[in-house]
């Protein structure tokens, strides 16, 4: 690549501003190593924030789309998008300029 983009840095950008708190880091963290979707009281009760607080940064998150949340009757899912998870490095690789990924 010899350069990036507008857009794919605009993208990149976005991708960056969602992860700059520090909560979300530790939700998207929560939800990532887990062995399979997690409920919202999982992850306040993991944060230690109040529920509204969690359900804020889940927002965020899954409009950047680092998440998916279901419903499941009275309670939400929350599931890690996977293609985030291995297009982030990506972009950081992209961003310095790396030429060995």
């Amino acid at each position: 690549m010899n350069g990036l983009t507008q857009a794919q840095a605009d993208e990149f950008a976005g991708w960056f501003r969602c992860l700059s708190d520090g909560t979300r880091v530790r939700i998207l963290n929560h939800v990532a190593t887990s062995d399979r979707p997690v409920t919202v009281g999982e992850i306040v009760e993991a944060v230690g924030k109040s529920q509204s607080t969690v359900s804020r940064h889940l927002q965020i998150l899954a409009d950047d789309q680092f998440v998916f949340t279901d419903a499941d009757g009275v309670r939400t899912l929350v599931r890690v998008n996977d293609r985030c998870m291995t297009a982030l490095p990506d972009a950081a690789a992209a961003i310095m300029a790396n030429t060995s990924s």
